[in-house]
């Protein structure tokens, strides 16, 4: 079992910038990749990004290129998402989801865990 804690949630004015944190614990050994996912009021979940634990090999959606950024810190067996020039449809309930194996990276079904989600809310 691998269990994932988000952390770094918040409000920000269209603009500014959030770090988002995902601190995995239990069988990280297992996890193959760690992503982002978020869902806003009314609408789907959608991927965001995604890096492989070992390699480091990223993934991003289109909302996200160029403005976010995804890293990760084996020694803390934490994963950050840098958020910048956030726009007030970037709004949502942020996920990070680990998964076990290789697929379609930006397929939630793919990921096995997740954790309980932060908020974010930019205002414009």
């Amino acid at each position: 079992q691998v269990q994932l804690v988000e952390s770094g949630g918040g409000l920000v004015q269209a603009g500014g910038s959030l770090r988002l944190s995902c601190a995995a614990s239990g069988g990280t050994i297992s996890v193959y990749a760690v992503g982002w996912f978020r869902q806003a009021p009314g609408k789907e979940r959608e991927f965001v990004a995604r890096i492989t634990w070992t390699g480091g090999w990223t993934n991003y959606a289109d909302s996200g290129q160029g403005r976010f950024t995804i890293s990760r810190d084996n020694a803390k067996n934490t994963v950050y998402l840098q958020m910048n020039s956030l726009k007030p449809e970037d709004t949502a309930v942020y996920y990070c989801a680990a998964t076990t194996v290789i697929g379609p990276y930006g397929l939630g079904s793919k990921y096995d865990y997740w954790g309980q989600g932060t908020q974010v809310t930019v205002s414009s």
